[in-house]
């Protein structure tokens, strides 16, 4: 009888012991695992796609846009910092986040503060870049391009776009105007939002060589970003770079290293140069991560964008165009000055560790293509 109680104690131990094992395993899995999960049924989910300027934004805001289920904005906070162009970066984050907050619940009253007296979807900015407001019910007729959506749609009523906003599973927004996470708080925390973060970043030696093809494009948000200091033509660019770097940083960091709670499998690091490398499989990923399924006319997309002759430049600087996108993402190896190129490495030291991308020594290491400058294990 002894001999068996001890048995029965024993296969008692050894379950508690199991059981302790799995929970402490399923604890540590979770921890170093994606915590994506795909939105609840019948709920929209917010897409915020956070970067910096002639970062690439603008064909990952395509992607999306391309989207059937995407109701998607480029830049909506352009509105605000144009009307006041006096002000600086600091003092407009709260009207930025308030009116984006107002445009993920599909309320267009704020933004129409910023627009004209009867606004229609061609008051918004960049507008024919939204394939939802170039389709119904935003629009009457589906354009094919651009050019046709510019003639059929721009005399439709703003009331439309809000219409159409509500009919959609996920309402994304492409920005380049906020400069810290903290500035996005409230809507991470509004129970009513499902919003998500994708933070993309680009390697600051390429970000200046596309600055600098059209900087003139740049000048007044330059000079908001940099709090109407006065810095010098020649300094402004460097100082433009020095703070995108600080706070491409900080957002990381804190996206990453012991996020609060409401933040936690809402944040996603996205590196253009690892979208230009292997574009499917990372668009795949930020999908996922979106709650989208991808489509096969979105990968004939992309394939497209990604696999052409272009090679980018000053002269289609804020158009998407088919481009090799592997060599657009190396090009400043080979045309920027070596000084210029250990100035940038010296301004943005720091984000460029974290982040993944290599400092180069000499003229002679950074026009050698066949040197990688990316760590592929890092971020």
């Amino acid at each position: 009888m002894m001999t068996l109680r001890c048995r029965f104690s024993t296969l008692i131990l050894l379950g508690v012991l199991q059981g302790a094992a799995v929970v402490l395993f399923y604890d540590w899995y979770t921890r170093i695992s994606p915590r994506h999960s795909p939105p609840p049924e019948g709920r929209k989910v917010h897409v915020l796609l956070l970067s910096s300027w002639r970062s690439g934004s603008s064909f990952l805001g395509q992607v999306f846009s391309q989207h059937p289920s995407v109701f998607y904005l480029m830049e909506p906070a352009w509105h605000v910092w144009t009307t006041n162009h006096k002000s600086g970066a600091k003092s407009l984050r709260v009207p930025v986040r308030e009116m984006l907050w107002g445009l993920y619940k599909c309320d267009f009253s704020l933004i129409r503060d910023y627009l004209p007296g009867n606004p229609h979807l061609s008051s918004l900015f960049m507008w024919t870049r939204s394939q939802a407001l170039c389709s119904p019910p935003a629009c009457p007729v589906r354009s094919a391009n651009e050019s046709q959506c510019n003639q059929e749609c721009h005399s439709a009523s703003l009331d439309k776009a809000q219409d159409a906003c509500a009919t959609y599973t996920h309402v994304v927004l492409k920005e380049t105007r906020f400069f810290e996470m903290e500035s996005l708080h409230p809507l991470l925390q509004d129970p009513n939002l499902d919003l998500r973060v994708v933070h993309l970043v680009r390697d600051p030696r390429a970000v200046l060589r596309s600055r600098e093809e059209s900087a003139y494009l740049l000048d007044r948000d330059s000079v908001i970003v940099l709090e109407h200091r006065n810095v010098s033509a020649a300094d402004r660019q460097y100082e433009v770079i020095r703070e995108i770097c600080r706070s491409h940083l900080d957002i990381y960091e804190r996206g990453v290293f012991g996020p609060p709670p409401f933040l936690e499998g809402r944040y996603k690091l996205v590196r253009y140069e690892d979208v230009a490398r292997n574009p499917l499989t990372e668009l795949n990923s930020i999908y996922e991560f979106a709650g989208l399924k991808m489509t096969s006319e979105v990968e004939e997309w992309i394939q497209k964008m990604t696999h052409g002759r272009g090679k980018g430049g000053g002269n289609v600087a804020f158009k998407i165009t088919s481009r090799n996108a592997a060599e657009v993402s190396q090009a400043w190896r080979t045309v920027l000055q070596h000084s210029k190129v250990q100035r940038i490495q010296k301004l943005c030291k720091g984000a460029m560790l974290l982040l993944g991308y290599r400092t180069v020594d000499s003229e002679q290491e950074q026009k050698r293509l066949d040197i990688d400058l990316l760590d592929p294990g890092h971020p």
